[in-house]
């Protein structure tokens, strides 16, 4: 298959259609810092996926910049820099002092460290088309390895048989998203823009099969259906009588302070990051 121009009207059409996709993906945590907007607080919610997001998103204006044919990937991708840089800030400037040296370090280290070291390396051992090589190996292979968040999600629904924590509308997204970006990479006949995308599809499906099979399953409402905490209400006039009045207590809430949601709202996070 040949390679066609960037500006041919089907590689703009994917082009646009994979902005627009991956602009609601980077959107999607906008609610989740809302909340720790609204109460003043990280509530235990990780920076790791904001960071990591930060960094495929400046890999990929490098790579575009210096590729010169890929435009498209600058416009979402620059978007995607300042979505990621507004979540690291409004994280750190809401968690605890701990949480705040453990992002700071990440960033130093990966947005600056090891951005940097890639940056100075290829501008100096590589030339021409060799350095949009090497810069493209980089990024295919950090967006294939980002891939082990999702199936770390997926190993959860198998186990628990619930997908309380793999939102469909979620997986749509994303598998829309890598089948938009694929089909531009191919035909760009760019492999590093068009690979990645594969085991994004494939797991996106994936994803939507298992959905479809436990979407039904009784553990998705375990949280009803667990046998409620029982208090027991003491008779006030009479102390040594006891009623029996069962009071249902909120499971969620329980979920809220043994931080067992936010780990699972964190693994769902994890897959926004999982594009090209």
């Amino acid at each position: 298959m040949t390679s066609v121009s960037h500006t041919h009207p089907l590689v703009f059409t994917f082009g646009i259609l994979g902005n627009l996709v991956s602009f609601m993906v980077f959107i999607a945590p906008v609610p989740t810092f809302y909340r720790i907007v609204k109460k003043k607080s990280s509530e235990g919610f990780h920076s790791l996926p904001y960071v990591v997001g930060l960094f495929s998103a400046m890999l990929w204006i490098y790579y575009a910049m210096v590729k010169t044919n890929v435009t498209l990937l600058i416009t979402i991708n620059s978007f995607g820099c300042i979505a990621e840089t507004i979540y690291v800030a409004i994280y750190f400037t809401y968690a605890t002092k701990k949480a705040r040296m453990k992002t700071l370090g990440l960033v130093l280290l990966l947005n600056f460290g090891v951005f940097g070291l890639i940056l100075f390396l290829t501008q100096i051992l590589c030339q021409g088309t060799k350095r949009a090589e090497v810069i493209g190996w980089i990024c295919m292979a950090f967006s294939i390895t980002v891939f082990v968040a999702p199936l770390s999600i997926m190993g959860r629904v198998i186990r628990t048989k619930s997908v309380e924590f793999m939102p469909f509308n979620l997986s749509v997204a994303l598998t829309v998203s890598a089948v938009m970006w694929f089909l531009y990479g191919l035909l760009l006949k760019d492999v590093y823009v068009a690979v990645p995308n594969i085991p994004g599809m494939i797991l996106g499906v994936l994803q939507m099969i298992l959905y479809e099979i436990y979407r039904n399953s009784k553990s998705n409402n375990v949280a009803t259906e667990k046998e409620l905490p029982t208090v027991v209400k003491v008779d006030q006039e009479q102390p040594t009588k006891v009623n029996c009045e069962v009071y249902p207590v909120n499971i969620s809430s329980l979920y809220s302070e043994n931080g067992e949601g936010k780990d699972a709202k964190n693994l769902e996070d994890s897959q926004i990051y999982s594009q090209a």
